[in-house]
């Protein structure tokens, strides 16, 4: 990127790997290009008015005290206009700063969250909660408000720099000589220091993600830690993890810090060398006492922009490093990939064949060389052990997790054929693990859909919810908090189902449905799903088989492969693992045939 106001200077100033980044950024800073040119423009004038200070004190020290050659209203009018002037340039170039970082914000901002939406999901499986969180509000806030800053300040004291040079130059060409040998050692200090700490800036960022994930785990798992008494555990742990993060800060710091004393340093041998020359210079050639002020004055005053310069590296190194951080998010992660297929509403036939799902090359797989077909209005029932591969297969049909191998139909074409919300628009989905967002109860219920406040009650009612919302302080205009959690397990559940309900898809998945409810709430609740199962392709995963007994077709699995199928009936019949298991009443039990011989007790 061309930064609006790089130059010369600029380019020496920066290091080459760090203009190359700004290049990447610079398209989301360039919202608006009238706010760049009104801030160019105000720091342009600010920047100019830096040798009119040292100007003033040259008429003023020759021709004014001792000798009343000079008018006496007039320097403090030149100073009242001077400072007038540059006060309220610099006030344009701040709100002019402050809409490009606030624009830049905006776009980042957004389109981050819009790849969150659309990305593909095992994104969620690398990267932690707080991590991503942390990276869409914090980091691009902050990076986006430091790298602007730094950037126009840069400018600023660019400009600075070379009208004070100027002026040098001006007064005393061959002094000036002496002040220009300071940019490219200067740039050299900055190029080797800013890559150190650009390395260390990401090691930070890194550092940072594994503490706050820790601080995740244990807010979400404290019930657990305080049961197992795990916290000086996790104590310890975040202690290391703190102590990590510390070391890479004072590395950081001494990065950062060493650029100043080295640049005042040489800084300090120009203005000595400088004032030793003057001083011969004004023995030999009678230089007058407002020429050398206002020369001495002129170069005290680049020690400023000078060191401003060599400090620009390290906010900009952190800027780009927090915002290169969502634009590899954004550039990066890939989207979910659908075809072009779509209809308003699937009939509900489902076909695996010969489905394999593995996790890992080296590990069993989840899903092991099934085939299965799902008829339209069938309702088909998934029993077995926890880690049969239950929750996997109906996973594959919204396309939560994609097959190894194998193929998944829907209608007769391939899920992968389906456009990718014309597919999930065909699944209603109710789990054990129920999410809520923090809005009312109506919105959730009518999550992606139109609030429709008439079917929003009905679908509640029909969930066993209506007495309870009827009770809440604003109906179905309540609040739920955060995930729902001022509402019980039950009550979230049957939230879910009325979502369900309301989405009225023809594809229904019951993975637990009724988990979390008491035995008189649960008879309810099944008396709304069998009216919503009503000509629909149903799949229920249960560990309680009485939950299961009236489905079409019960399909019992064991590591990832379907042991046995057919009606409630039949496998009573039939006399295999459903039928023992039932008849021991082992609801919760694994189903494996190794399972059910050892529980069935030796005649």
């Amino acid at each position: 990127m061309t930064t609006p106001t790089a130059g010369p200077d600029t380019a020496a100033v920066l290091p080459a790997p760090i203009r190359q980044r700004l290049r990447r950024i610079w398209p989301y800073f360039n919202q608006s290009p009238s706010a760049w040119v009104i801030a160019v423009g105000a720091t342009v004038v600010a920047s100019a008015t830096e040798p009119l200070v040292p100007a003033l004190l040259q008429p003023l020290l020759d021709k004014g005290f001792g000798k009343g050659n000079i008018d006496l209203w007039k320097v403090p009018a030149a100073l009242l206009l001077l400072f007038g002037v540059r006060g309220f340039a610099g006030f344009v170039a701040q709100m002019a700063l402050a809409k490009i970082t606030n624009l830049g914000l905006l776009t980042l901002r957004r389109r981050m969250f819009d790849k969150l939406l659309t990305a593909r999901l095992d994104l969620f499986s690398t990267q932690s909660a707080s991590a991503l969180s942390n990276t869409v509000v914090y980091e691009v806030q902050n990076g986006s408000s430091m790298l602007v800053t730094s950037v126009m300040g840069l400018a600023r004291d660019s400009m600075t720099l070379l009208a004070l040079s100027s002026y040098l130059l001006y007064l005393n060409w061959k002094l000036t000589l002496i002040v220009t040998l300071l940019i490219p050692a200067i740039a050299w200090v900055m190029r080797v220091l800013s890559t150190r700490l650009y390395r260390l800036t990401k090691a930070s960022q890194a550092a940072t993600d594994s503490l706050a994930y820790v601080v995740e785990e244990n807010v979400m798992a404290h019930r657990d830690i305080r049961l197992q008494a795990a916290q000086h555990e996790q104590s310890k742990r975040f202690a290391q993890l703190s102590e990590a993060m510390r070391r890479l800060s004072m590395k950081s710091i001494a990065a950062s810090a060493a650029m100043t004393p080295t640049t005042q340093m040489l800084a300090a041998v120009a203005l000595s060398a400088v004032i030793s020359i003057a001083l011969v210079q004004s023995a030999t050639d009678g230089t007058s006492v407002g020429s050398f002020v206002a020369f001495v004055t002129a170069m005290l005053m680049l020690i400023a922009p000078i060191k401003h310069l060599s400090e620009v590296a390290s906010p900009i190194t952190r800027g780009l490093a927090a915002l290169e951080r969502g634009l590899d998010l954004m550039e990066k992660t890939p989207d979910e990939q659908g075809g072009t297929f779509s209809k308003p509403r699937a009939e509900g036939n489902i076909r695996f064949v010969n489905t394999r799902v593995a996790y890992s090359d080296d590990g069993a797989p989840a899903i092991d060389a099934l085939s299965l077909t799902i008829h339209p209005g069938e309702t088909v029932a998934l029993v077995g052990a926890s880690g049969a591969g239950k929750t996997t297969l109906v996973n594959l049909l919204p396309r939560f997790i994609e097959p190894t191998s194998g193929t998944i139909e829907l209608d007769g074409h391939a899920l992968g054929d389906w456009q990718m919300d014309a597919l999930r628009k065909q699944f209603a989905l109710v789990s054990q693990h129920v999410v809520m967002l923090n809005d009312t109860v109506a919105a959730n219920v009518a999550l992606g859909m139109e609030v429709d406040r008439d079917k929003v009650l009905a679908c509640l009612q029909a969930a066993n919810l209506g007495k309870f919302v009827a009770d809440l302080p604003r109906g179905i205009d309540t609040l739920t908090g955060h995930n729902a959690t001022q509402l019980s397990g039950g009550q979230r559940q049957r939230l879910a189902i009325a979502r369900a309900l309301y989405k009225d898809a023809p594809v229904l998945i019951l993975d637990e449905a009724t988990s979390a409810l008491d035995t008189e709430s649960e008879r309810a609740v099944q008396e709304a799903l069998q009216r919503l199962m009503h000509n629909r392709t149903t799949l229920v995963i249960a560990h309680r088989l009485s939950t299961v007994q009236h489905a079409s077709r019960i399909v019992v699995m064991d590591t990832g492969r379907i042991v046995e199928t057919g009606s409630h009936a039949e496998l009573i019949e039939r006399g295999g693992p459903y039928s023992r298991l039932y008849k021991l009443g082992l609801y919760d039990a694994d189903l494996s045939p190794d399972a059910v011989a050892a529980a069935t007790p030796t005649p």
